[in-house]
């Protein structure tokens, strides 16, 4: 995507029923903030963080419009008002759990105002089966990977190798239909920085370029991890620097320069926090 294009690397997840936690998560640093309507709710408590972030977003307007929310998938009684709150409220965008149907961005896409984006979360295998019809549909914005319920689903045995070809198959359909990179899964265990980063380096080893966040420490690492060191950087401009310079092939380290080189290191920049 072109640097101006560029979304989110970090997001990080708010109950939606903790209101009082909302600003304190934009306060994190993440660049994304999602308001959690599924799994980090009750279903006693649905109704209530419904009407908490309804309520929170009329109080701030400004901020709603960065908010993303994560909203119950449409097997659920939760569904329809979860979409009518998005809509009503101003949200930019929702992150829809579950999906395995392109119909199903469908259906959220009529419920939303123009131009809301919609991250779809795969995380069976039958939403991974069908993820090519699921990419091109309108209004998605980019994939999440959910890669806890899919190895729930698929029954894994908790060994990475059987998400290789998941990410991957992701990644692919990404790219082929011109979205994105997808977004990796959440790490659940919150004291192991080391399995974070493990966790980040998997994903981004697979094509993923951004991460969901569970914590706001978990934020600083996963961006640190994902900016380019100093010296990516300087090699990066050298190699731009003399392809703008020079006529013909030329070389840089010792080495030449062609098309795919220039690929990376601009993608090296564009990787620079804004």
């Amino acid at each position: 995507m072109d640097k101006q294009d560029k979304l989110p690397t970090t997001y990080l997840f708010v109950p939606g029923n903790r209101p009082d936690r909302y600003a304190k998560a934009f306060a994190a640093g993440a660049d994304a903030v999602i308001v959690d309507l599924e799994d980090a709710v009750s279903p006693d408590d649905k109704a209530v963080a419904r009407r908490a972030l309804g309520d929170w977003c009329n109080a701030h307007r400004e901020m709603a419009a960065k908010v993303i929310v994560r909203i119950n998938d449409e097997t659920t009684q939760w569904f329809e008002e979860d979409l009518a709150l998005a809509n009503a409220a101003g949200i930019s965008g929702v992150m829809l759990p579950k999906v395995e149907l392109a119909s199903q961005i469908g259906r959220v896409k009529a419920a939303l105002s123009l131009g809301s984006a919609i991250i779809p979360i795969i995380e069976t295998a039958r939403g991974l089966l069908n993820v090519d019809a699921i990419t091109v549909s309108a209004s998605v914005q980019r994939l999440a990977f959910g890669t806890l319920d899919y190895a729930v689903d698929l029954d894994l045995s908790g060994d990475e190798r059987g998400l290789v070809y998941p990410a991957c198959r992701m990644a692919l359909a990404s790219r082929a239909a011109g979205l994105a990179a997808p977004i990796a899964g959440v790490t659940a265990d919150l004291a192991d920085d080391t399995a974070l980063l493990s966790d980040l380096a998997f994903a981004r080893a697979c094509g993923f370029t951004a991460k969901l966040c569970i914590h706001p420490k978990q934020v600083a690492l996963i961006r640190q991890a994902l900016t380019p060191g100093t010296q990516e950087v300087e090699w990066a401009q050298r190699v731009i620097a003399a392809a703008a310079a020079g006529r013909g092939a030329v070389q840089v380290d010792g080495k030449m320069v062609d098309r795919p080189v220039l690929l990376k290191a601009q993608a090296i920049l564009d990787r620079i926090p804004a």
